[in-house]
């Protein structure tokens, strides 16, 4: 494995690092109580990653089973017991436990302890997933309906297949 091609052809370096105070508000709120900041989006990396601080309240929540076939997921647990699943079996993690899901991986994610929870999803590359999760939050506090063919259409557009 090599370094890829470059992509800054500058002789010297630039300012143009991005700053988020740890104060900033999540950018999305969940009817579930939990919420998520959009530390990096695909857009800001330029494609290369995207990044979410994904906070879960005490109440149960998370998506079923599936698998990207574009991109890959990983997640690393802040704080409480977050149920991670690695495609064989459900797993409790706690503080500091990381999991990486490569393309066609199947997992899942819930917080079930009853107890708030928070973990980092980095997914490669940076696809442009925020309006997947904006899109489930406004389903979820009865903002918006979708019909099983705009529902099937959706999962399609954004990489998402149930198992």
């Amino acid at each position: 494995m090599s370094y890829p091609e470059p992509r800054y052809d500058g002789d010297a370096g630039e300012i143009s690092a991005v700053y988020r105070p740890a104060g900033t508000a999540p950018e999305l709120r969940y009817t579930s109580g939990g919420s998520a900041s959009y530390l990096a989006t695909g857009a800001s990396t330029n494609g290369q990653f995207g990044l979410y601080r994904w906070d879960m309240a005490a109440k149960p929540s998370g998506p079923s089973p599936h698998f990207h076939k574009t991109i890959s997921e990983s997640f690393f647990v802040l704080s409480g017991t977050v149920r991670l699943f690695n495609g064989d079996k459900w797993i409790d993690t706690t503080s500091g436990d990381f999991l990486y899901v490569p393309e066609g991986g199947i997992h899942a994610f819930r917080n079930e302890s009853g107890e708030p929870a928070s973990m980092l999803i980095l997914f490669a590359p940076g696809a442009p997933r925020e309006d997947y999760f904006e899109t489930l939050a406004d389903v979820g506090a009865g903002r918006r309906e979708l019909t099983p063919e705009e529902w099937e259409e959706f999962y399609l557009r954004h990489d998402t297949y149930w198992t």
